[in-house]
């Protein structure tokens, strides 16, 4: 036998045993448990779930009858006897089968499904995909079709300008129409030529 059949017999062995020997002192050296399993919650967080029902990251989808997709997901949402489902951080997609997409996001609201109804309250913001964005304090959403309605004041941008206005509607004016952002109540608009040139 040569010198190198030699070396790889004894490597044969050796490399194995020392394989061995590394994982035997791995778990020779490794701090033992104490038994306490740690939860990753503070205390706070933990008094807070026990005192009534929560759920993380929830959602909701669906789909309307012309086939466009709306998904609601919350941070968090507390749900109780007799009264809506009170969510923080609220969002909504809203996709179009005609290819547009509308994102709602809020400081907190309510979801009440019985009533076909989700209610999105504090700094709502309003994206659409050709870029206006609307801010308001409250806007109704329906769940089941493509129709939300902000009853209070609203601020937009867009493409034309800034746009300041007491109500604002978003709906289709037929059914399976395209979906339209009708703004009423003292409409004002400061038009800006410069960002159509964009």
């Amino acid at each position: 036998m040569d010198q190198y059949s030699r070396m790889v017999s004894y490597l044969k062995v050796f490399l194995p045993l020392a394989a061995l020997a590394l994982l035997a002192t791995l778990f020779l050296i490794s701090p033992g448990s104490d038994g306490e399993v740690t939860i990753p919650f503070a205390d706070r967080e933990i008094e807070e779930r026990l005192r009534g029902q929560q759920v993380t990251a929830p959602f909701f989808s669906g789909s309307t009858a012309q086939g466009d997709e709306i998904w609601v997901t919350a941070d968090v949402a507390r749900a109780s006897e007799d009264q809506p489902v009170i969510a923080s951080a609220l969002r909504a997609e809203i996709r179009m089968t005609t290819g547009g997409q509308i994102t709602l996001t809020s400081d907190r609201g309510t979801v009440h499904p019985d009533q076909d109804l989700a209610r999105f309250v504090g700094n709502v913001e309003i994206i659409t995909t050709d870029g206006m964005v609307v801010e308001t304090e409250a806007l109704k959403t329906q769940l089941s079709a493509v129709h939300a309605e902000s009853p209070g004041a609203i601020q937009a941008t867009g493409d034309l300008g800034d746009l300041t206005a007491g109500h604002m509607e978003i709906a289709s004016e037929t059914v399976g129409g395209p979906v339209h952002l009708l703004f009423t109540n003292g409409v004002k608009l400061v038009y800006s030529p410069q960002k159509l040139e964009r």
